[in-house]
């Protein structure tokens, strides 16, 4: 069931980038009904996602992928409305956050605020478990914007958006579940781990065999200990885990980028 938008509320884009991302699709389409559009951008989807973003009646179009930064930034300047909401293909808009979105840029538009984008909480769901504790719950970044005021950068991964004005800060939140199974967490762990390690690599960095080896570790006790995933439960300790292999295993990849291109720059760290 479509929900009407709020009357002196403008009209909102939703843009999303996706691949094979049939998964959670229909609730994500759904919860934007309230939207004046949906952009979806695919980069070859082979799996429903097409005909699923069709039949909800989204604007498709292809795009290869070329890094985060500029397939999120291709989606926005799509857009055909200057307020715009960045969904990923696994974030679900709850109803709480969708009036809440309504109100402040009725807000905006009547002049009481004088905002040109808002942060908007996302919280993370890790194998079925609304993540509470460990920094993945409530999240704030910077989803909702006017695309007259900034877009993404060009950053291959974790990309972030640049805008010039005030930016406000949204209570509600969207729930991020973003893995249907340890299988599928892994193919997103192997594409972001070397997209990671490419842009270190564009940007010159190394990374020592000694920070490879303590880093694990380290990290690990922060995240189970220190930032208090153990209050997870299980779901706690794995996500723990699995942060703790990601820097690991992409300055791994990025010693082996640097020795295929140099037998000998491995040798030399």
């Amino acid at each position: 069931m479509s929900v009407l938008p709020l009357p002196g509320s403008p009209p909102v884009s939703a843009v999303m980038i996706t691949f094979n991302s049939a998964r959670i699709l229909p609730a994500v389409l759904r919860a934007l009904s309230w939207c004046d559009e949906i952009v979806v951008v695919d980069s070859g989807s082979t799996d429903q996602t097409l005909p699923l973003a069709q039949q909800f009646g989204c604007r498709v179009l292809h795009r290869d992928f070329d890094g985060f930064g500029l397939q999120k930034g291709f989606a926005v300047s799509q857009a055909r409305n200057p307020w715009v909401l960045v969904v990923d293909a696994d974030e679900v808009v709850s109803d709480e956050l969708r009036s809440e979105i309504q109100l402040r840029l009725a807000e905006v538009a009547a002049g009481k605020r004088h905002f040109h984008g808002f942060e908007v909480p996302i919280s993370l769901v890790f194998l079925d478990r609304l993540m509470r504790y460990g920094g993945e719950y409530k999240m704030p970044h910077l989803r909702l914007f006017d695309k007259r005021f900034g877009n993404y950068n060009t950053a291959r991964v974790h990309e972030d958006v640049i805008l010039t004005g005030p930016v406000g800060k949204l209570t509600h939140h969207m729930l991020h579940d973003s893995y249907g199974s340890l299988h599928e967490y892994f193919e997103k762990f192997n594409r972001y781990t070397t997209a990671g390690a490419r842009d270190l690599l564009s940007r010159g960095k190394r990374g020592s065999i000694a920070q490879i080896i303590f880093r694990l570790p380290i990290t690990f006790v922060k995240a189970y200990v220190i930032k208090r995933n153990f209050l997870n439960g299980y779901p706690g300790f794995i996500w723990s885990l699995f942060s703790a292999m990601y820097p690991v295993v992409k300055y791994a990849k990025l010693r082996e980028l640097r020795r295929s291109r140099n037998p000998n720059a491995a040798l030399s760290d």
